[in-house]
């Protein structure tokens, strides 16, 4: 999504994706969630299989290696013991590339978990303190094997992998090590899985009580609040659990490229039958059945109507032709033009192939060096170039910073990137926005600057893999105050 086509595309983004769109001068309209998070009716009901937030880069400090971080199971409260969260063992974490342009798996990763109970006549997690993932006084543990598959089969190339255990308190956890549980695989591959704080950040309060945006509440045509007021992070302190690689481009690209155009996108798979017997087990048999999948933010929360979200969850991206009207004609467009008047109303509600672009295909700028093209087959994938050198100065608008950050959202999507003000102000400028030289750049004053007044995370990201955050602590309570 660079400017121009960017910014058109990108605009579509919003609208695919976010609450954004809403926004438009305002704001706008209903529509936006933390990411993935809860975005279908069937998933809703399956915390441990939903897939919230899938990230993709090219790694900062080792520029020839990618990462990719999957998050799942959404809102975590960090004192939701004495069970607390964990990964579910019946469940097929999966994140997969397509290097070719096909839509299709070339690579993919496998992520499998067990869990053990050391003695499981005491309701404690833990029955001291834990300082490592393997410490005896860690009741229940969890380990998981990972599998690469590629176009020669499958190969195991980890097992019997330590999860790090949850962040309780002070008496529990003395010290929580941000970077324990990442494994060294060696050849600058990388692993880790575990709880995490989670990275996205939304005033989902705010947008979802009628698309309002707190900084632009006089602008919003249902009343009150009437006085602007300072975005709130709604996911401010709570936790997700994270499966995260990194690895050599040339393990991503199609041989013997060093660099090219890949498409990502993760998923979670469950047994297609779930037996439940009368003494409080289950069995779980038969084929995987996909039950939730992420590629670009927001586009199953938006862009897919309710009646078709588990469908979509259920589908894979090389078959997402089916729902290319959903592109071109986004409901979330004409909400725009039915809650706000001009100049916000002036969203195309049809004919929208600028989001098909950035969604669907990548974006190709005439004239200028590919974004992120990936080809004509039109699947919902987060496409990141590998080219693109990691950005010496981050901006969290990615490229529609005033300076265009080309290693930003959509070229992949990085922790910092603000993808919600990216696609509000993209969906606010409008198809028919102002052009500023190649890019393409908003001037519809204050469309230019519509946002949900959260910019950033509340906590600051590890500057090493895997990046994300340490989880937040249960003792503290944070997301109650």
């Amino acid at each position: 999504m660079k400017r121009g086509v960017l910014l058109l595309a990108l605009v579509g983004v919003v609208a695919a994706a976010v609450t954004a769109a809403a926004l438009v001068g305002t704001l706008g309209p209903s529509a936006a969630t933390a990411s993935s998070h809860r975005e279908a009716p069937l998933i809703g009901d399956d915390p441990a299989a939903d897939n919230t937030d899938v990230y993709a880069f090219v790694s900062p400090d080792k520029p020839t290696t990618v990462t990719i971080i999957a998050n799942y199971i959404p809102f975590e409260d960090p004192a939701g013991g004495p069970n607390y969260y964990r990964f579910d063992p019946t469940v097929r974490y999966e994140l997969h590339v397509d290097n070719n342009g096909d839509a299709r798996d070339d690579v993919a990763y496998q992520f499998r978990f067990k869990t053990s109970v050391s003695n499981p006549g005491t309701f404690l997690y833990n029955t001291g303190q834990v300082t490592s993932p393997t410490d005896p006084d860690l009741n229940v543990k969890q380990t998981y094997s990972v599998t690469r598959v590629g176009a020669r089969g499958s190969t195991v190339i980890a097992s019997n992998l330590p999860v790090p255990p949850a962040n309780i308190g002070p008496r529990s956890n003395p010290t929580y090590d941000p970077f324990q549980g990442v494994v060294d695989l060696g050849g600058d591959r990388k692993v880790f899985a575990g709880p995490r704080d989670d990275p996205f950040f939304v005033d989902l309060g705010s947008i979802f009580d009628l698309g309002g945006l707190r900084p632009f509440n006089p602008f919003h045509a249902v009343q009150p609040p009437s006085a602007s007021e300072p975005g709130q992070d709604g996911v401010l302190a709570y936790n997700t659990h994270s499966i995260a690689i990194q690895v050599p481009k040339t393990d991503l690209l199609a041989a013997p490229a060093s660099d090219g155009v890949i498409g990502i996108y993760a998923s979670a798979s469950r047994p297609k039958i779930r037996i439940l017997r009368g003494d409080g087990t289950f069995d779980a048999n038969g084929p995987y059945v996909q039950v939730s999948r992420l590629g670009n933010p927001l586009v199953n929360e938006v862009i897919i109507p309710v009646g078709k979200k588990d469908y979509w969850n259920a589908s894979d991206p090389k078959d997402d032709a089916q729902f290319l009207d959903r592109y071109r004609t986004p409901e979330l467009a004409g909400l725009i033009n039915a809650l706000y008047g001009p100049p916000v109303a002036d969203t195309l509600t049809t004919n929208r192939d600028d989001l098909v672009a950035v969604l669907l295909t990548g974006v190709d700028l005439p004239g200028a060096a590919n974004l992120n093209f990936t080809g004509n087959a039109k699947a919902d994938l987060l496409r990141l170039n590998t080219a693109i050198p990691p950005s010496t100065s981050p901006n969290p608008l990615g490229v529609l910073a005033p300076s265009p950050d080309l290693a930003g959202f959509p070229n992949g999507r990085r922790l910092i990137d603000d993808v919600t003000d990216i696609e509000l102000r993209a969906i606010a400028c409008g198809y028919g926005a102002a052009l500023n030289g190649l890019l393409g750049l908003c001037q519809f004053p204050p469309n230019d600057i519509v946002s949900d007044g959260v910019q950033m995370n509340e906590v600051g990201f590890l500057s090493s893999f895997p990046y994300v955050a340490a989880p937040n602590r249960g003792y503290e309570h944070t997301g109650h105050r």
